[in-house]
């Protein structure tokens, strides 16, 4: 099966306000969801929204309520998410930490109570496109060993970095995990019964396995060894005690839509008006990528760029199980969103 983006968002907002989701969240989650599947993050797109509905049933995503800023100065805040969805509370906050930047040359946002918000570039980018750059640091619950062990502490803890640029044809962005591969990669391989590529993960005996479920029983592996290792503890904690949130194994609710949401996120965004100008620093963006490029060189960005102007074109893929779940969904609210899917 398959659906185009216009549907895919469409299908999104019609059945979260089905589930009593506000109108302005339900746009923004949408939102979030199909730039995810454009750029190719599919475990973070459509994959991950049944998971959201489930939150919505188990009462782990808030459907009432407001997040609320807890402390707040000229140049940074601390938000409570109390709960919402993730997408709305993380665009509130970076709304926010763009402003500020604006104002003083830095904003920082922490974030805690909030939950899983899709791709972390979503956020890095709306810093960008308004010629600032854009730093967003994210724990989640664990799912890596720490270098040497066997027993999963860490989250996949990602870090997403946008830069502004004045030439259209350059996006410049970095969004990854600390992980070799994303959770999601696992979930969605469980999904579709498919196994995971060697390297990817241990079982809970500290063994390689192929076998997603027994990964994610087990551990996914650090990229780069131990320097992917020592990010992901950093990240752990600028993540999670710094902005009041969980971290190690007192993470949860990322993966697991019937527990609460514990993990935090943490916002920066620079306005390099306030540090080189804004212009120069741009010009000098702009002529580094192009030497690169002279050098057949890849720059951070260009996959996503690829990604939606084949997912434009072609649509997205929908398994049948994915299919199959989001049918039931709305079934259980008397939708039918068959009419949104093509063979």
């Amino acid at each position: 099966m398959k659906i185009n983006i216009d549907n895919e968002r469409k299908l999104i907002e019609e059945m979260l306000k089905a589930y009593d989701v506000k109108a302005i969240e339900a746009s923004i989650v949408a939102d979030v969801i199909t730039d995810g599947d454009l750029k190719g993050f599919s475990t973070h797109g459509l994959g991950r929204f049944p998971q959201y509905i489930k939150s919505i049933q188990s009462g782990t995503i808030k459907i009432d309520g407001d997040y609320e800023i807890e402390k707040e100065t000229t140049s940074s805040a601390m938000i409570n998410g109390n709960h919402k969805f993730g997408q709305y509370v993380t665009v509130k906050a970076m709304d926010l930490a763009v402003k500020k930047a604006g104002e003083c040359g830095i904003g920082v946002v922490g974030i805690h109570d909030s939950n899983h918000y899709g791709i972390a570039g979503y956020y890095s980018d709306m810093a960008s496109v308004q010629d600032m750059i854009g730093i967003v640091i994210s724990n989640t619950e664990p799912a890596m060993a720490p270098f040497g062990g066997k027993k999963a502490l860490l989250g996949t803890n990602p870090i997403t970095i946008s830069i502004p640029t004045d030439d259209i044809h350059n996006y410049i962005c970095v969004d990854m995990a600390t992980s070799i591969t994303a959770r999601g990669k696992l979930l969605e391989s469980k999904r579709k019964g498919e196994k995971i590529p060697e390297g990817l993960a241990l079982d809970k005996d500290g063994n390689p396995t192929t076998d997603p479920e027994a990964g994610l029983e087990g551990s996914i592996l650090p990229f780069g060894g131990f320097k992917g290792y020592a990010l992901a503890f950093m990240f752990e904690l600028l993540a999670g005690p710094l902005v009041n949130a969980a971290c190690g194994v007192n993470v949860q609710g990322t993966a697991t839509p019937d527990v609460m949401c514990t993990k935090g996120d943490l916002l920066i965004v620079i306005d390099p008006e306030h540090f080189a100008g804004s212009m120069q620093f741009k010009f000098y963006v702009d002529q580094f990528v192009r030497e690169i490029r002279e050098e057949n060189g890849v720059i951070p960005g260009d996959r996503e760029i690829e990604n939606m102007n084949i997912h434009m074109e072609n649509g997205i893929n929908v398994d049948d199980t994915l299919y199959n779940q989001l049918t039931e969904m709305a079934k259980a609210k008397n939708l039918d969103i068959t009419s949104y899917f093509e063979e």
